[in-house]
């Protein structure tokens, strides 16, 4: 048997450039959308951890006021 068994048939490449760019603009276009959604999830989670933060350092700095004064008299 001189010819192969099996051919191998693949699919021919897109001929339409643009269509293949129109392809490529709107995957981009639906990344960035996830993105920016969880980047505003993240955003609202730091927002809110950051203020617990502030709000414990402001009582931390309250605190050692008062057992400074308390040392003082």
């Amino acid at each position: 048997m001189s010819s192969p068994r099996r051919r191998i048939i693949r699919a021919t490449a897109p001929t339409n450039p643009d269509g293949q760019r129109q392809r490529q603009i709107q995957k981009l276009c639906e990344r960035l959308e996830h993105e920016r959604t969880a980047l505003g999830r993240w955003q609202t989670r730091l927002k809110r951890a950051f203020n617990t933060v502030e709000k414990h350092q402001k009582a931390i700095l309250r605190i050692e006021r008062q057992r400074a004064q308390l040392e003082k008299s």
